[in-house]
């Protein structure tokens, strides 16, 4: 069993790119039109006058009466107005990463798993930022932002229609690109294990590199037979100044020997 570095539908996934494309504008162009607080504001005081979350004006009554202030939820702070911002651009380096990447071959399933992972839970994170809970007026809670549970018809009256509906735009493109990920991450996924063929064509491939001569198990097998092999044993006997000593005292001079052998 090995991970297979091939995609199975290759067409499949220039769709994908082509909607994570049209998603990522999409979420550019939304995400700056609401920076830095074209109506976050207006929505969160909206909602507060009609009874469906916290007032921005509890801040300025805890300044005015000395008492704690409450902390912003998520959902109304300019930090998630940021973060979509950045993990939008964010998006954008990565998809123009994945294509080049792509055309030379090197955008293989498993980092397209691990990349779509990470990118999935940035955004998961920033559409629990959109549509959280507000649960700093215990008198007001909200599970759910207001413009996402109920029509924008309730913000036609004070000319919040449009600015709901912005609002709304950008959850969905934000939901779409969520979904555009989670397909992309079950895709590598699937990728990830070998067809018939490839599997076919690794055996094939083994085998003609185990048959070939400069394969590592037949350098193996010389080597190992190069230093089994015996070195002949010399004609005669190397003299060392030990041994002509010993051959004087027997009266065996080398120029003899020499000459018996001869």
């Amino acid at each position: 069993m090995f991970i297979s570095r091939k995609w199975r539908y290759f067409w499949v996934m220039i769709g994908f790119m082509v909607a994570e494309l049209a998603g990522t504008i999409a979420t550019l162009t939304l995400f700056g039109i609401a920076s830095p607080d074209a109506y976050r504001t207006q929505l969160w005081k909206l909602g507060g006058e009609l009874g469906f979350n916290s007032s921005p004006d509890q801040i300025l009554y805890a300044y005015a009466n000395y008492r704690p202030i409450p902390k912003t939820p998520i959902i109304w702070s300019g930090f998630i107005t940021n973060y979509n911002i950045i993990i939008s651009v964010l998006s954008m380096f990565i998809l123009l990463a994945k294509v080049v990447l792509f055309i030379m071959h090197m955008w293989i399933p498993l980092v397209s798993v691990i990349i779509n992972v990470v990118l999935t839970a940035l955004w998961c994170f920033s559409a629990y930022g959109q549509a959280g809970p507000d649960k700093s007026d215990p008198e007001h809670p909200s599970s759910v932002a207001w413009y996402i549970a109920k029509s924008c018809s309730v913000a036609e009256p004070s000319g919040n229609g449009h600015n709901c509906q912005m609002a709304k735009g950008s959850f969905a493109a934000t939901i779409f690109m969520i979904a555009i990920f989670t397909f992309n991450i079950v895709l590598g996924v699937w990728s990830m294990f070998p067809t018939k063929e490839a599997k076919e064509a690794r055996k094939n491939a083994k085998e003609e590199e185990m048959s070939s001569p400069s394969s590592p198990e037949n350098t193996r097998e010389k080597l190992w037979e190069l230093r089994n092999m015996q070195q002949p044993a010399p004609t005669f006997q190397p003299y060392t100044p030990r041994t002509l000593a010993f051959n004087t005292l027997d009266r065996q001079l080398p120029l003899r020997e020499k000459e018996t052998y001869a």
